[in-house]
């Protein structure tokens, strides 16, 4: 009888670092534990990973369908939600296959669109001019108060926060940020921005994330739903370094949220993922890591920290492995305006794995620093 040798399928680096390193975000963001658990026990190579993300997300995208058709809006906007945020975690760092990325971009942002009108509340598209063609965004607004204001009985519009996003996250993975915001009186745009989302095709990423934010603010500045003498500024991973760079430049912003954003980068990216790596090359448009270095070193606040006369409220985890917390505590060093600075012991990147220290914390410092009327 001949021995039957059994060879085991090693998983991909990648789809274990994706796993390592995103699990609590894909959680905490909205997508189901039983779908994250399944869906990546399904993978073993990242060549897999956006088709096994976009057949899950697939399920959700048809359970709105179902009920959209069948009148069930309420329903049917959470179905798409996910759906959204599925075909987003399927195409976020997948840089290798352009056309299958492109095509879970795709709709994940349809999924988020067919949502928005029938979200609580409700949410819309908005197309920002910039450079020449346009970013896009989703613009929600706080249900109002029952109470009048004093002028002529009117209600007084919501002050907003500008939504910066990641590397990786695009406005259709924002939906809990957004609620948290909207609770409190507050209304969100989340915007791609170059480099991101819905932009990245047209733009690369601009250190100088100053410029994008302005063209945000000249939006705002068209809308009269919407205080823009009562505007604050979010963000997320890199984002957590947009918002603080965009606060040093932009005097309209009246507050800034940053979450585990970098102080500083080197060209040198020796320890950080190959995904995170290879997406940065991509998204800035760079011919090899050389170029891409080149990109890296403009994203510094070492010069421009201390204009941040606003308040700043900066979130960092101890166990966070690609932007580690003293990043956070130079930027805190740096400012010159009144500042909170919460570092969380064992948190990770965004401190997703233990959200609840921070999510309704700094939305309650928002609110208020907006002047938002508690809820």
């Amino acid at each position: 009888m001949s021995a039957v040798i059994h060879n085991k399928t090693e998983r991909d680096p990648r789809v274990e670092a994706a796993i390592s390193h995103w699990a609590p975000r894909f959680v905490a963001n909205g997508v189901p534990l039983a779908d994250f658990q399944e869906v990546t026990a399904s993978v073993s190579r990242w060549e897999d990973w956006c088709a096994a993300w976009s057949a899950r997300a697939a399920v959700h995208e048809e359970m709105g369908n179902k009920a959209l058709a069948g009148g069930y809006n309420t329903s049917a906007a959470a179905h798409f939600t996910r759906a959204a945020v599925c075909y987003h975690f399927g195409k976020f760092l997948f840089v290798n296959d352009m056309a299958q990325m492109k095509e879970a971009h795709r709709r994940a942002v349809e999924c988020r669109n067919k949502a928005l009108p029938h979200l609580d509340p409700p949410g819309e598209r908005v197309a920002i001019p910039y450079e020449g063609r346009q970013l896009y965004g989703n613009l929600r607004k706080p249900t109002a108060q029952p109470a009048k204001q004093s002028n002529g009985g009117a209600v007084k519009p919501p002050p907003v926060v500008v939504m910066c996003m990641g590397l990786d996250s695009a406005k259709e993975e924002m939906d809990d940020y957004e609620s948290r915001f909207l609770a409190r009186g507050v209304a969100t745009l989340a915007f791609d921005g170059p480099g991101q989302g819905e932009a990245e095709y047209d733009f690369s990423i601009c250190p100088e994330y100053e410029k994008p934010v302005a063209a945000v603010f000249d939006f705002l500045a068209t809308r009269s739903d919407i205080d823009n003498a009562r505007a604050g500024i979010w963000g997320v991973s890199l984002g957590g370094y947009y918002a603080p760079r965009a606060a040093a430049f932009e005097r309209r912003i009246r507050a800034c949220v940053a979450l585990s954003g970098p102080f500083q980068r080197s060209a040198d990216f020796t320890g950080r993922p190959q995904m995170n790596v290879e997406a940065f090359r991509v998204r800035s448009k760079s011919a090899n890591l050389e170029e891409a270095g080149k990109v890296a070193v403009r994203f510094s606040l070492a010069e421009c920290a201390k204009n941040i006369s606003c308040p700043i409220y900066i979130v960092a985890g101890t166990k966070d492995r690609l932007t580690p917390h003293a990043e956070g505590e130079k930027l805190a060093a740096s400012v010159s305006g009144p500042c909170v600075l919460s570092v969380i012991e064992g948190g990770n990147h965004v401190v997703n794995n233990l959200w609840y220290r921070y999510r309704d914390q700094t939305a309650d410092w928002m609110a208020a620093q907006l002047g938002a009327p508690k809820r």
